[in-house]
């Protein structure tokens, strides 16, 4: 386990019963991107990510504490680079509570990230920012992160990914 020294808080790897508090903040950071009705995820689908029964997790989870209380999220997954043929993080979701905005638990959430890539040898750290996030983006820019204007990203849901895979 990776833990990021902070002097606001802490950065630890998520724990079962820390999904209750998991699923709050991504609900809200639903509604600070203006979709609060969007998330269809319960407890239970986070359990069986972070913490599965039988066999590995498929995803990731480290949290920001302070005073023992769960304030920031960092969920994230194991990408592939057919180019570099070697992993990398894909950071999924990183919120902080507003409150704890500008107290350096952000940076301590990616400064973690970033070591585990570079302890496990993973070659790239990557996510993605909604266009009108200026806040996040200035933040990102900051700590060195270049955005990857020339790719689209495309999604496949709902009706139209049945009507291709049934």
């Amino acid at each position: 386990m990776t833990t990021a020294p902070s002097t606001s808080g802490r950065v630890r790897e998520a724990r079962p019963e820390d999904v209750p508090t998991i699923l709050e903040l991504v609900h809200a950071l639903a509604r600070y991107e203006k979709e609060p009705e969007a998330v269809e995820a319960t407890e239970d689908d986070f359990r069986t990510a972070l913490f599965p029964e039988h066999g590995h997790p498929t995803t990731f989870c480290h949290v920001a504490e302070v005073d023992g209380r769960v304030v920031g999220i960092a969920v994230w997954y194991l990408s592939f680079s057919t180019w570099t043929g070697r992993n990398g993080i894909w950071l999924e979701d990183l919120f902080v509570a507003p409150e704890h905005r500008g107290s350096g638990l952000g940076k301590e959430l990616l400064r973690t990230l970033a070591a585990l890539c570079v302890e496990r040898g993973l070659r790239r750290l990557e996510w993605w920012v909604l266009d009108w996030n200026a806040p996040s983006i200035a933040f990102y820019e900051s700590l060195g992160a270049v955005a990857q204007d020339e790719w689209t990203t495309y999604r496949l849901d709902g009706d139209a990914l049945a009507s291709l895979g049934g």
